[in-house]
């Protein structure tokens, strides 16, 4: 008999891990003990050598399901008298160094509980076990242990705490457990908080009334308040729409299973997977062709060819579902700016003008979280992030910065914002956060930075922001900076955009040159211009730029990026024939204004790739002002996806691009009726064709791509056709390719920095010594 201590690092606390170390050790006749601590999860075992080293290779090679191992050690220790094995009292000292684990959706054990009559558990709206429930949005402080998140307050009856003590039972050691007899309770209220029900069979009746009679109903979920409808019912959308002031931007729906889905929308199999996968995110689905769909797709999603879906991911969610059997619109508890509401009372307080009712719980909620959104690209089915959060947040598994261990901060961008934190050498890259124009988001983006510097007991060491000097949270990195007496570094955003696609495919130190195409709305430039349409090369931790789009004006500052005509204008500025194309968008007023701005010398210049899609939307008649982010150009993509044809003008347009003979083709071509559609989609292509053109001016064969306009998935599509047999292409995995990626890139590109300066020193030394 000899006796060790196994130490195992990662995602491994609220997955499962004791409850299955615990049964390994006992089937395999092991003595000692497994603990939660603020760095893992320890094990001591006492045994025969073999097994000892059968219980080590089988904890490695199958760990529960969510678990995410990074490290693990197995060293000999004095020998111990533990008479058993046990799950022993977790330990609070030292300083925390593991992975925050996601909220898991409703698993299928639970779900089969909760619709089963005979099941003590039956329409209990809050069953969870080891494998599924909210983790990251209750935990108050480390280790994982139920006293340490808002379970705290309910004291598990008799049955349950059976369960929890069965070894045998999959809520055994499960933190969350609880019943209808001890657990959270279903409150329905009406829109000024007067209670109306605490019964859940009542609760989920009256609501499914209410859903029948057009009502708009606030629910608490995981990470926050949903406000649902009816899907099918067009005056109780048109009604959300207007107290919401959403005019156009597209809504998710709640489907109560797959079958259900592919009664109305094309469901691949990755589509499929991700849909039914733990992290249960809102993935974009493309309409059945011959299909008619109940659902009011027009108000839902107007013009476009795509609605984001999702399954229920609670237990209350598949209740309701269950009863109301059809597709329910289900979107964030927000008013327009403003991140999704958490708390019941400011939800009550800010929603009552747009619920009708609002069902709640007496679980609170730390964190706050929207649902997370992804697609796939049709043709290629590549799995793009559009917003990453509940369920995959804020989890980034195996970085490769090389880094001494310490704390520092990434404060990420401005829009779609999230931070990036390394402590004891692991990275967590935060939740969308909102975008920070509003007084309520950047409220809720500090308390999140706070909270994750008291959970993980860190203290920064430097703060990185971006180099754009309005930007919120650059001006809050600074002060933070100041507070804490740290250096602060600032990052041009395309290249901390570029350092986040090379470390998500593990390229920083690449042995040979890599391209990046870095395409986005807005970045601010190292010349002062507004960059967004960029080239860069990478080799031996060095950047270069070497190609832009051509900058053109950047008219009004924010309301260029709000209105595709001016982008437009701007792009078409010497092209007398668009006249005719430009004038009606304006008033007389408006075209004498600002065509003489446009006239006048040393102007703000960019070089944005998304402002130019803009403008195309815009001349082929499909936006001239937006209502939400990324508006025009998802018209854009929408009508490009309707052709296939290819202009061998565009083709050969792109040997020697330049922005304005670019111009004047799609002005011709759209004065000479060639079809809309087949504009847009030749506009796709001809930016394809531009790209391999600088990859082989370039000399490189690996490419990398970033930034917003990579969300647009006919675009991955046509790269990966026209370019994959000729290039190694790379595209964001974990994280996606808009500005939600800022936070890792800046903390990538500082290191990058620290590693070329250390080569530096070291060529220093080296060229010392020789002379010496």
């Amino acid at each position: 008999m000899a006796s060790y201590h196994l130490h195992i690092q990662g995602q491994v606390q609220g997955v499962g891990f004791r409850p299955l170390v615990y049964r390994l050790a006992n089937e395999l006749h092991l003595r000692g003990w497994v603990s939660n601590g603020v760095d893992g999860v320890h094990v001591a075992i006492t045994g025969h050598k073999r097994d000892v080293g059968v219980f080590y290779r089988e904890i490695l090679q199958r760990p529960p399901h969510n678990a995410r191992i990074l490290n693990h050690s197995l060293h000999k220790v004095p020998d111990s008298d533990d008479p058993d094995f046990r799950i022993a009292e977790s330990s609070s000292e030292g300083k925390p160094n593991l992975l925050l684990t996601p909220d898991l959706g409703l698993c299928a054990d639970c779900r089969t509980e909760i619709l089963s009559p005979a099941n003590r558990r039956h329409h209990y709206a809050f069953t969870t076990c080891i494998h599924c429930g909210p983790r990251y949005s209750i935990i108050n402080q480390l280790p994982y242990d139920r006293e340490n998140t808002t379970m705290d307050t309910f004291e598990q009856c008799q049955p349950c705490l059976d369960e929890y003590h069965d070894p045998n039972n999959r809520r055994y050691y499960s933190q969350t457990n609880s019943c209808l007899t001890c657990g959270i309770e279903l409150t329905l209220l009406n829109n000024q908080g007067k209670l109306i029900s605490r019964s859940q069979d009542v609760i989920l009746s009256l609501t499914c009334a209410g859903l029948a009679h057009g009502k708009i109903i606030c629910l608490k979920g995981i990470g926050g308040f949903l406000l649902l409808t009816d899907a099918m019912n067009e005056q109780a959308i048109v009604t959300l729409r207007a107290r919401k002031c959403r005019p156009r931007k597209p809504f998710a729906l709640l489907y109560p299973s797959v079958e259900r889905i592919k009664k109305d929308l094309e469901v691949s199999p990755e589509e499929e997977e991700a849909l039914k996968g733990i992290e249960a995110p809102i993935v974009l689905l493309r309409l059945k062709q011959g299909a008619k769909p109940e659902i009011c797709l027009q108000q839902i999603a107007p013009d476009l060819n795509r609605v984001g879906v999702m399954l229920p991911y609670t237990p209350l969610l598949a209740l309701l579902m269950e009863k109301w059997n059809g597709p329910i619109i289900a979107t964030s508890g927000n008013v327009s700016g403003s991140p999704i509401f958490y708390e019941d009372a400011k939800a009550i307080n800010h929603l009552s003008s747009i619920a009708d009712f609002f069902v709640a719980n007496n679980r609170g909620i730390v964190v706050p979280q929207d649902d997370s959104v992804i697609q796939f690209a049709k043709e290629t089915q590549r799995k793009i992030f559009l917003r990453r959060s509940r369920g995959f947040a804020p989890t980034y598994v195996r970085h490769s910065l090389q880094t001494e261990e310490g704390t520092r901060l990434a404060m990420g961008g401005e829009l779609k914002s999230s931070f990036t934190l390394l402590s004891q050498g692991n990275l967590f890259v935060s939740q969308y956060l909102g975008d920070l124009e509003t007084f309520e988001t950047q409220e809720s983006y500090s308390h999140t930075i706070q909270h994750f510097l008291r959970l993980l007991q860190a203290s920064p060491e430097k703060v990185i922001i971006d180099q754009h000097p309005g930007y919120f949270s650059s001006g809050l990195g600074r002060k933070l900076a100041k507070q804490w007496d740290v250096p602060v570094q600032a990052v041009q955003h395309h290249l901390a955009h570029f350092s986040a696609v090379l470390e998500e495919n593990q390229l920083v130190r690449a042995n040979e040159p890599v391209l990046g195409v870095i395409w986005d709305g807005t970045g601010w430039g190292d010349d002062g211009a507004i960059w967004g349409g960029e080239f860069f090369t990478y080799k031996d931790f060095q950047f270069d730029r070497v190609a832009h789009l051509d900058y053109y004006d950047h008219l009004l500052a924010d309301k260029f990026s709000r209105e595709p005509r001016l982008s437009a204008l701007s792009l078409c500025k010497n092209i007398q024939e668009a006249q005719v194309l430009l004038r009606p968008k304006f008033t007389e007023t408006e075209w004498g204004l600002y065509t003489k701005i446009l006239s006048q010398p040393s102007r703000l210049q960019t070089s944005s790739m998304g402002r130019f899609f803009d403008g195309i939307a815009s001349l082929l008649g499909l936006c001239n002002k937006t209502s939400y982010e990324g508006e025009a150009a998802m018209y854009l993509e929408t009508l490009a996806g309707k052709s296939a044809t290819i202009s061998s003008g565009y083709v050969n347009l792109a040997q020697h691009f330049t922005l304005n003979s670019f111009m004047r083709l799609i002005v011709k071509d759209i004065l000479q009726g060639v079809s809309c559609e087949q504009v847009a989609h030749n506009v796709h292509v001809c930016l394809v064709h531009w790209i391999g053109n600088i990859a082989a001016r370039e000399n490189v064969k690996k490419i990398a791509f970033s930034g917003g306009v990579f969300q647009n998935g006919l675009l991955v599509d046509l790269i990966q056709k026209r370019l994959c047999n000729e290039y190694d292409l790379y595209f964001h995995k974990q994280l996606s390719p808009n500005d939600e990626n800022i936070g890792l890139g800046q903390m990538v590109y500082d290191n990058i920095q620290e590693s070329l300066t250390r080569l530096t020193h070291q060529e220093v030394n080296k060229h010392e010594i020789v002379t010496i």
